[in-house]
């Protein structure tokens, strides 16, 4: 088979999950498969690092200057068989104008591990609405292929009349994460793993969260928020710990079980489950909000427990808590998922074939 060249228009770096876990993860293994990937970012880590350092004029400089990188690649017109675009090429920019710019792009395949259409059409600003609320349908609707992280996703390519859709899950190298195996004795720990833009959804579940660890006497290990978090406990005082790449499965790796809450929105409903197939990795049996992709991750009763309210979320947290047979049983079914089906490995030849079909669109 003749070897695939393809463009990789990502958003970020390694720094930015999206792109780390959709495409960047995947890069040696396609390079074992055919094909080999030239990757262009639109934003560097510095930019993120300024967005979440509260410095939104730093961010939007480097936002600005970045675009125009990414303007001068595309007039280049490299040679190539594909593009492969995280989301769109240029955010807040009329379809019109870039889908000029992508004619030196085509065909290309776009991916999408989150509802990017909301950003628009849910925008509180009624130009953007206006202007850019199905953007994100244009773009899905000239793709060969539409890439999707789940269902809710895929719902929208389809509605959008996207020719072809492959739902591939956002999933992890498994070979990076040990499997816990804690003592009995050990003071058990409830863990969450994200960043400051999802820690609300932490704080909505506060006061259970509170209680439980205070009947239990757990402890709540809180990895990526802002450390501010913790003023907003009262009679439990959880760990704050920073995220990193290299520090994440060893911060995992401290927990006993894994928690993923969410409000059930239209933003919430394009997620992608990534805490949980982390936590899964690690054997951890999981308490996850009923919405989502992840209804279809967890299997309530055999690898975790779906929660939908209060009483829900302290039944799971509290069965869990109090027999470690039952936290063992689900971890090892987990991770026996995760091995099956959310590993790179398994999902790699999957992306493989849907990039080679779709170079030869």
């Amino acid at each position: 088979m003749k070897r695939l060249k393809v463009l990789l228009f990502s958003r970020y770096s390694r720094l930015g999950p999206s792109s780390r876990l959709r495409s960047l993860q995947y890069l040696p293994l396609l390079q074992d498969l055919g094909i080999d990937v030239q990757v262009h970012t639109l934003f560097p880590d510095a930019y993120l690092e300024e967005l979440y350092g509260n410095r939104p004029g730093a961010a939007r400089y480097l936002a600005w200057q970045y675009c125009s990188q990414r303007f001068m690649q595309l007039l280049r017109r490299d040679e190539h068989d594909l593009a492969w675009i995280e989301g769109e090429l240029f955010p807040y920019l009329p379809h019109w104008i870039e889908s000029v710019l992508a004619r030196s792009a085509k065909p290309y395949v776009v991916d999408y591990d989150d509802a990017l259409f909301h950003k628009y059409d849910l925008s509180p600003n009624p130009l953007v609405r206006r202007m850019l609320g199905r953007k994100i349908d244009q773009v899905m609707r000239g793709a060969a292929c539409v890439i999707a992280g789940n269902h809710y996703l895929a719902a929208r390519a389809s509605q959008a009349g996207a020719a072809r859709i492959e739902i591939i899950p956002t999933v992890v190298d498994e070979k990076r994460y040990a499997v816990v195996d804690h003592a009995d004795d050990k003071q058990p720990v409830i863990g969450w793993i994200g960043s400051p833009a999802t820690e609300d959804y932490v704080l909505d579940n506060r006061e259970v969260l509170e209680q439980v660890c205070a009947r239990h006497k757990a402890h709540l290990l809180l990895v990526g928020p802002r450390t501010e978090i913790a003023d907003q406990f009262g009679s439990v005082v959880p760990e704050v710990a920073a995220w990193s790449e290299d520090s994440e499965a060893a911060m995992i790796a401290r927990m006993d079980i894994g928690i993923m809450p969410l409000r059930d929105g239209p933003w919430e409903r394009g997620k992608c489950g990534y805490k949980i197939i982390q936590y899964m990795a690690c054997g951890l049996p999981v308490v996850a909000s009923t919405v989502g992709a992840n209804i279809d991750i967890v299997r309530h009763g055999e690898n975790g427990f779906l929660a939908e309210g209060t009483a829900a979320w302290r039944e799971g947290l509290e069965q869990l808590i109090l027999s470690r047979p039952l936290r063992t049983r689900m971890g090892r079914a987990g991770r026996a998922r995760v091995e099956s089906e959310y590993s790179v490995a398994v999902q790699a030849p999957r992306l493989a074939n849907v990039l080679h079909s779709a170079g030869q669109h």
